[in-house]
C-alpha cells in the first residue's frame, strides 16, 4: 500500500494492523486532541473510555486500516463486525490525527476499508458521525453514503456492490523495487523475455525477420 501514501505525499506507510499491534490504535486514539477526540466518538470520551475501547477492538475481530510513520499509526480506518444487536451492519469509523489532515488520506483509508469488506463478503456498511463532523460527512457522502440525522448523530449506509473496486482488473501491475531483491529468478526471467520479445520487434520492423518463422509456443 506504499504507492497510495506516495500519490497523496505522505512518506509513511498503509497496511493492515496485528493483533498484537492494536496497543498503536489506543496510543493514535489518545494522543487525538479535543475536538478530534470529539469527532471520533460523537461526544466526550476519557482516556479510561478510550483505553477500554481498544482493548476490545483487539477481541472482537474488529479490522483496523492504518497509516504508520516512524512505528506510530498517525490515521486509523476501523471495521467493526455486525453484533445483530446496536449494529446490525458491519460499521466503520475514522480518526486522523490533525498533522496528516487534508492530504486525501481519510479517502485513500476509506476505499481499502471498502476493499476489505468486500473479501469479508459484506453487502452493506454502516457509518456515524456526529452532525458537526463536516470532514467525515463529506467523506461519507463522496463513497455513496445517505444521512439521515437523528438525535444529534448522522447514520448512512454504503452499498458495497455499488462501489468500484480500488484497482481495476485491467489496470497495469506497479512496479515494486523490493520484487528484485524477493524473487530475482523471477525478474532475470522476466527481463530476458523483455529483451527477446524487444528484438524481435525491432527486427520485423525494419524488415530483418521477416522471413524468420515464428516459433510455435
Amino acid at each position: 500500500m506504499r504507492d497510495d501514501t506516495i500519490a497523496i505525499g505522505l512518506p509513511g506507510v498503509i497496511r493492515r494492523l496485528d493483533r498484537q499491534e492494536m496497543p498503536l490504535l489506543r496510543e493514535h486514539l489518545l494522543r487525538l486532541d479535543t475536538e478530534s477526540r470529539h469527532d471520533r466518538f460523537n461526544g466526550y470520551a476519557d482516556s479510561g473510555f478510550i483505553e477500554r475501547y481498544a482493548a476490545k477492538c483487539a477481541t472482537d475481530g474488529t479490522v483496523v486500516i492504518a497509516y504508520l510513520e516512524h512505528g506510530e499509526v498517525l490515521a486509523a480506518a476501523e471495521l467493526h463486525p455486525a453484533d445483530g444487536g446496536n449494529s446490525p451492519l458491519p460499521e466503520v469509523a475514522f480518526s486522523v490525527e490533525r498533522k496528516v489532515r487534508r492530504k486525501g488520506l481519510g479517502s485513500v483509508l476509506f476505499r481499502h476499508l471498502i476493499e476489505e469488506g468486500k473479501r469479508k463478503g459484506y453487502a452493506s456498511l454502516c457509518i456515524t458521525t456526529g452532525a458537526q463532523n463536516e470532514a467525515m460527512r463529506s467523506l461519507a457522502n463522496k463513497f455513496g453514503a445517505h444521512l439521515t440525522f437523528r438525535h444529534g448523530e448522522s447514520t448512512g449506509e454504503i452499498d458495497l456492490r455499488k462501489q468500484p473496486s480500488a484497482q481495476p482488473a485491467w489496470a497495469a501491475p506497479r512496479f515494486n523495487p523490493a520484487d528484485v531483491f524477493a524473487a530475482p529468478a523471477a525478474v532475470a526471467q522476466a527481463v530476458t523475455r523483455f529483451n527477446r520479445d524487444y528484438w524481435t520487434w525491432w527486427m520485423r520492423i525494419s524488415g530483418l525477420g521477416a522471413s524468420t518463422p515464428r516459433a510455435t509456443r
